[in-house]
């Protein structure tokens, strides 16, 4: 398809040459390019869509890159990278050596700075907008869009209390869209609300806060975003603009349904409809057998209480909601609130379930050790999205959680190899524990079809050993297990299996006998080299005086970028082949 006005525009220079009258033909077919890469290509939809007109007015009005403009969580840049360069390359958006899914710095100079998890960026553009006025440009604007889901976190709130007292040359764009992933909760949701419809009984909150305040104005109304920016550039100090978008605006299903059209899949570019799922059987997503599990223990277990912060539909804890709605609560994005709030919890009696992705529990990493650790409350954490994540990137690779828990004291770590042993620490830890637990899984599909069987109670700390081989003994934990059962396959009888699903604490019974019967081990995990599963063998080998070879594999110590599981692995040499084939040269 043509986009005749669009392949013109190379930078935002090309667009500040145009008419204004032609801006909503830009919008046209920058909203259409966007459908048909995303429809094909896959990646997040509905946010991108919404801001078509504000990305467009932005770039007009401001002076970019000199003017610092940052998109606040990253979801919604999709029409900033196509028109600052970036058009040519969009298809390769998520994709293995391809574009990032968010802004990021070293793709281009437009990407003032990276955004990949939210409530980032009025602190950045508040800290440029100080290191301007030092280096003395006090012309230069600091522009941070962030959503109304993303606002109400509290790194936002601290930046807006730091920004109101100070002179910065700084402006902070609402992006209201009333939804973020899932519909945005929360009192400040419930006054934006008031605000838009004039109805608000109290003060000003941003004006209270020492921000001139505009708005609210029409986010699709292109004149009238470039009125008030125009007006916006001649005054200094902290400004705040309130905009009122439609998420998925121009595409009739995805405003319609806005939880689903955020990252569809694919779909048909011309009607909207989502393509066909696999309709043949498939084992359960980790998230679902979290969700299901967790409702089927709440029913017995009157005490069950569930908490994440703002992924219910993501973590599936939106099950529970469903059926326990005065027992599971979406906190909003506010990570450490959500794990001091399960402490609480658990500090009177509750049994707590925080769900929370791996990389946003690193947010909330002082409330994890002060206020759930140190007093030893028995909050279980379930970990979703652990181990590399595919086309998010390195904002959202899984990846380090191992490391960063387990030097925490009083703290129990669990990976579950499959469903059924995720099903059964989750009964386990809801029957009682001294201790905090963290159950961390990885985003995607289980193995078995038939999942929901019986509970089993685990005993802390026991390790299995599922495959007897004579030669070399893979110690593996978490999904990785199941690639060790197929490597022990090929090599039968050489190599043994065995699955530590405690990686805290270890079975340390179970280690030095694998110590005293193998010269070679081999330790697998989706997790980080430097500090993870394998680091925990390594040192119990120092103390031991383990005598023989000790081969870590897992993430190597650098970020890793975006791409399919399968491609990264093989990347990493993590893929099933390279594994063997370094097995096979241990064995010879």
């Amino acid at each position: 398809m043509r986009y005749p006005l669009l392949e013109t525009i190379d930078d935002p220079a090309d667009l500040r040459q145009l008419p204004i009258e032609q801006l909503s033909v830009i919008a046209a077919e920058l909203r259409r390019f966007i459908i048909d890469i995303v429809a094909t290509k896959e990646g997040h939809l509905g946010a991108s869509l919404g801001v078509v007109e504000l990305t467009l007015a932005l770039h007009y009005a401001f002076k970019t890159p000199d003017d610092k403009l940052i998109w606040d969580v990253g979801h919604q840049a999709y029409g900033h990278k196509i028109i600052t360069g970036r058009r040519d390359d969009f298809e390769t958006n998520r994709q293995f050596n391809g574009l990032s899914g968010f802004p990021k710095m070293q793709e281009s100079i437009y990407d003032a700075f990276g955004t990949g998890h939210s409530s980032t960026s009025i602190s950045a553009a508040l800290g440029m907008a100080i290191a301007s006025k030092i280096q003395g440009n006090t012309a230069r604007n600091h522009i941070a869009v962030i959503g109304d889901a993303s606002i109400a976190s509290g790194m936002a709130f601290e930046a807006l209390n730091n920004a109101g007292d100070s002179d910065a040359n700084l402006l902070v764009i609402l992006n209201d869209n009333a939804i973020g992933i899932d519909p945005s909760v929360g009192a400040l949701k419930n006054y934006l609300t008031q605000v838009k419809t004039g109805s608000q009984q109290q003060e000003n909150i941003f004006e209270a806060l020492n921000f001139n305040y505009f708005g609210p104005v029409d986010g699709h109304d292109m004149e009238k975003l470039l009125e008030i920016f125009n007006t916006l550039k001649k005054i200094k100090g902290p400004k705040f603009l309130h905009v009122i978008t439609t998420k998925g605006k121009g595409l009739k299903q995805a405003e319609a349904d806005q939880v689903v059209y955020h990252a569809p899949g694919k779909f048909d570019a011309l009607t909207g409809e989502l393509k066909p799922k696999n309709i043949h059987p498939q084992p359960p997503k980790y998230q679902d057998v979290f969700g299901l599990t967790l409702v089927e223990l709440a029913k017995k277990n009157k005490n069950i209480i569930g908490i994440t912060p703002a992924m219910p539909t993501g973590s599936s804890l939106k099950y529970m909601m469903q059926q326990f709605p005065e027992r599971a609560f979406d906190v909003g994005i506010a990570e450490q609130h959500a794990v001091t709030l399960s402490a609480g919890i658990a500090a009177s009696g509750g049994i707590v379930f925080c769900a929370i992705y791996s990389t946003f529990l690193q947010r909330a990493y002082d409330q994890l050790i002060h206020d759930v650790a140190l007093q030893k409350l028995p909050v279980i954490f379930c970990v979703d999205r652990a181990g590399l994540v595919g086309a998010d990137g390195a904002t959202h690779h899984g990846v380090f959680d191992l490391a960063y828990l387990r030097c925490i004291p009083n703290l129990i770590i669990f990976a579950p190899r499959n469903e059924a042993s995720l099903r059964n620490i989750m009964y386990t830890a809801q029957m009682g524990l001294e201790l905090p637990i963290a159950i961390r899984y990885p985003r995607g599909r289980g193995l078995e079809l038939d999942w929901q069987n019986p509970f089993q109670q685990l005993e802390l700390g026991k390790a299995e050993h599922l495959i007897k081989g004579s030669q070399l003994a893979i110690l593996a934990t978490g999904n990785f297990t199941e690639t060790a059962l197929q490597l022990a396959a090929v090599f039968k009888g050489n190599v043994s299996v065995y699955y530590f699903g405690f990686v805290k604490p270890l079975d340390l019974v179970m280690l030095k006998r694998v110590f005293k019967k193998y010269n070679t081990l081999i330790t697998l995990e989706d997790g980080v080299q430097s500090g993870g599963f394998g680091s925990a063998i390594a040192e119990e080998a120092a103390r031991q005086k383990y005598p023989g070879k000790l081969e870590i594999f897992g993430i190597p110590d650098q970020f890793i970028e975006q791409g399919t599981t399968e491609e990264l692995q093989h990347a990493l040499g993590l893929d099933f082949e390279s594994l063997k084939e370094n097995i096979q040269s241990y064995l010879e």
